[in-house]
């Protein structure tokens, strides 16, 4: 084999959830794009992408047998003068297969079946496929490339057995949700690989958000030393190239994008999940709940950075506790974004309700009955307004409050997405700060006041939740890494907040299990990534 290189393409695609016609276009285009714009020889698509991923349950749909077929006939007519892979769910009787085809000039020439199926956290694949065993090697320009599947590249057999087939070249073609620290997972586990199997490694991931996922892109490529050699950019589709010279390791110039912040990653995945959410679902636009807290101030930003300001309807529902100034700042904001901003006060109908309920409340004294019904009042106007308009609730709430139940079932919890759902109180300060680093559009005031429902007379989140800066590391040791009580008491945390925080947490399983569903940004989300039973006793584990 000489010294030539091969030239592959990324194709790093926001497809969508069964639009297989949809998908198929995206991926012609994109081969075009490789094949005339870049010179590529081969362009490689993310796991699944036909069909988009994951698809769950409707991998049982009598009819998308017949219309993964169809489509991959097209495209195997379509795609010409370039070698492409295809994610896609393969059908043999009753078996389905995660599987990959190459496609070249009208002939399917090779075909993988995924090995490694995952089966923890949001991923649930064994309910559907079947594993495969053999490695899959195809030609190119005497240059033996290999093709391997999202989670065989996490374990060690699958990329050893294509290079004791031959390979030179490997392929990854990924479905790879994202979370803050994931970019370093990954290209510290393709170092890994490349340098022990001699190979070099090529990553495709897909971007755009799917209900409780978002997917980041960050395509990348090592070379056979575990030197990074390309990345694409995080959260934009494209098609982005390496040029790999097989037989030396070597590679042509890196292409690698600075990785950004943290906090310029998790708002920028917001902010894809929600234009994705809302898009896709067919909604006109989104209503928020403008309260003048940092959460909702948080919501509209994103909203109104995903969707434009125009498509984004702010609403002020002010009570007997809200203070003038919660008022004044949520529209100032709504006014420096161009969001429609209007107030509906919630006084009347909280006195009428009073009203109706005193013959049974009678004497007692009023606690968070009379709270929650004003919640539920702005749930019940902010549910109306989406009927009458069609524009979809975005629920407010962030993982603090979802985790510990300080939210109101019916109320503020009302919504369609909940954009902040995986998002700790201590991230969303952190997020409006940033997010002011671009331009200044959530007011300061909004940042510096102290948290408050406004629910009763100078309330303040203190007066029921340990400081969020405490709060937040308990629920994240005990949620996000499972830490027993016992452990998270030995990290410096008194015991007294340890154990109200972990009972809080199991209390209140019942009401996220109702909650919308909202992205996942941290290594374990509440929703598919992270399920416990509501009826359990597992008070001191």
């Amino acid at each position: 084999m000489g010294e030539s290189s091969l030239r592959i393409a990324l194709a790093q695609l926001n497809v969508w959830v069964g639009d297989i016609e949809g998908n198929a276009r995206q991926m012609i285009e994109a081969a075009a794009t490789a094949r005339d714009r870049d010179g590529a020889d081969i362009v490689a698509f993310p796991e699944m992408a036909l069909l988009g991923y994951p698809p769950d349950d409707l991998l049982l749909r009598r009819g998308l047998p017949g219309a993964i077929e169809s489509a991959l006939a097209l495209l195997t007519e379509r795609l010409a003068g370039i070698t492409a892979i295809v994610g896609y769910p393969e059908y043999v009787d009753d078996v389905i297969y995660n599987a990959a085809v190459v496609i070249r000039d009208g002939e399917r020439i090779a075909h993988y079946r995924k090995q490694c199926l995952p089966n923890y956290g949001v991923f649930d694949e064994r309910r559907h496929y079947r594993a495969g065993e053999s490695p899959c090697i195809f030609e190119l320009d005497s240059h033996r490339v290999g093709v391997t599947i999202c989670e065989d590249i996490w374990e060690q057999g699958p990329a050893a057995q294509a290079k004791a087939a031959g390979a030179e070249v490997l392929i990854n073609l990924n479905a790879s949700p994202f979370h803050v620290e994931k970019q370093a997972e990954r290209e510290g586990l393709l170092a890994k690989r490349a340098q022990a199997n001699d190979l070099a490694i090529c990553y495709v991931n897909c971007v755009g958000g799917q209900d409780e996922l978002v997917f980041d892109g960050r395509s990348c490529a090592v070379d056979r030393s575990g030197q990074l050699t390309l990345r694409a950019p995080a959260f934009e589709s494209g098609v982005f190239c390496v040029d790999t010279q097989a037989q030396s390791g070597t590679q042509g110039a890196p292409s690698i994008v600075a990785e950004e912040s943290d906090e310029a990653l998790v708002y920028d995945a917001l902010v894809r999940a929600t234009r994705d959410y809302v898009d896709r679902n067919g909604f006109p636009g989104a209503l928020i709940g403008a309260s003048g807290g940092i959460d909702s101030a948080l919501a509209m930003a994103i909203a109104a950075d995903a969707l434009g300001g125009e498509r984004v309807w702010a609403v002020s529902m002010p009570s007997r506790y809200t203070a003038d100034i919660s008022n004044v700042d949520a529209a100032e904001q709504a006014e420096r974004m161009g969001v429609k901003y209007d107030e509906l006060p919630i006084e009347a109908g909280f006195t009428a309700l009073l009203d109706t309920l005193a013959p049974l409340f009678g004497d007692r004294e009023p606690d968070t009955a009379e709270e929650n019904l004003q919640s539920r009042i702005r749930g019940a106007l902010l549910m109306s307004l989406s009927n009458k308009f069609g524009h979809v609730v975005l629920a407010t709430g962030n993982k603090s409050e979802m985790a510990v139940g300080y939210a109101t079932l019916y109320g503020d919890m009302c919504g369609g997405f909940a954009p902040l759902k995986d998002v700790y109180k201590t991230w969303v300060y952190r997020l409006a700060k940033f997010r002011n680093t671009r331009s200044d559009v959530i007011p300061e005031r909004v940042i510096t006041r102290p948290p408050s429902a406004e629910l009763r007379a100078d309330q303040a989140d203190t007066d029921t939740l340990p400081e969020y800066d405490v709060l937040d590391p308990i629920i994240e040791a005990y949620v996000e890494q499972a830490e027993s009580i016992e452990g998270i008491c030995e990290r410096g945390f008194a015991e007294e907040d340890v154990r109200q925080v972990a009972g809080l947490i199991r209390r209140n399983e019942y009401k996220r299990r109702q909650a919308a569903p909202g992205p996942k940004v941290t290594r374990r989300a509440f929703g598919r990534d992270r399920r416990y039973p509501i009826t359990a006793v597992y008070g001191d584990l």
